[in-house]
């Protein structure tokens, strides 16, 4: 039985030095419970797509991994990878907000981030 399987490359995501260290920091935080990071998309009307990350102790066999010398993992399912390719991921603390972010998504999907007249007011 072929299990499908991809691995991960910065064509597909890159993630920053920034990024990996906030993550390492994050997964050892966990006390050896969880080695894995989901990335996921969700649909966000006409805000765009919802970009985020969760913890997750499993790996789907459609799944995209990206290993690291940090010791954890990055998962991203087929759907999601669709809408990251080539983005990066990001982690800005300037000192009064820290946050991870999702830089150059629209480069994914062709988009522009321009609203397409839902009907609302604009």
């Amino acid at each position: 039985m072929n299990m499908y399987s991809h691995t991960l490359t910065e064509s597909d995501l890159v993630v920053t030095q920034s990024a990996v260290e906030k993550i390492t920091s994050l997964v050892k935080d966990t006390s050896g419970e969880v080695s894995a990071v989901r990335i996921y998309v969700a649909g966000g009307g006409c805000s765009g797509m919802n970009y985020g990350m969760t913890f997750t102790e499993t790996e789907d066999s459609v799944d995209s991994v990206m290993s690291n010398d940090e010791g954890f993992k990055l998962v991203v399912d087929p759907i999601a990878l669709g809408f990251l390719g080539g983005a990066e991921v990001d982690y800005v603390d300037d000192g009064i907000n820290a946050s991870f972010v999702f830089n150059n998504v629209f480069q994914a999907v062709g988009g522009s981030g321009a609203c397409g007249g839902c009907g609302g007011a604009g």
